[in-house]
């Protein structure tokens, strides 16, 4: 499956982004969804993850509350809503695909088979 990911951007403190998603090649309805990011000199690190069926999710401690993740299998996409953003929210963010059970969610990289380009996201104070 090919990902291509959208909807970054320079926002200030306390601000909004919407990230989306879109995926093509194979079924996506068949792959959970994820969302990491990387911030300048840090690893990469799990932000939100959707289980194939929608109905199970998953966050990182550091957005649990402010950012939602939401698919929409008829469209082919994933999207990570943002509020309330912070400067240590700023990373590059990338959209991520793995297989798994219906409701399976998983935050494990290494778990993830396909992945899509980043896209920047800077939160200024």
């Amino acid at each position: 499956v090919q990902l291509q990911a959208s909807g970054g951007g320079s926002v200030q403190a306390g601000g909004s982004l919407r990230l989306s998603c879109a995926a093509s090649g194979r079924t996506f309805s068949g792959y959970g969804m994820g969302w990491f990011r990387q911030a300048p000199g840090k690893d990469r690190e799990f932000v939100a993850a959707i289980s194939r069926s929608g109905l199970m999710t998953y966050y990182a401690d550091s957005v649990k509350g402010r950012f939602t993740i939401s698919r929409d299998n008829a469209k082919n996409t994933a999207d990570l809503q943002m509020n309330s953003l912070k400067p240590e929210d700023t990373a590059v963010y990338y959209c991520a695909a793995y297989l798994g059970g219906t409701n399976y969610v998983s935050k494990a990289q290494n778990e993830y088979d396909y992945w899509g380009q980043g896209t920047l996201v800077t939160v200024s104070s």
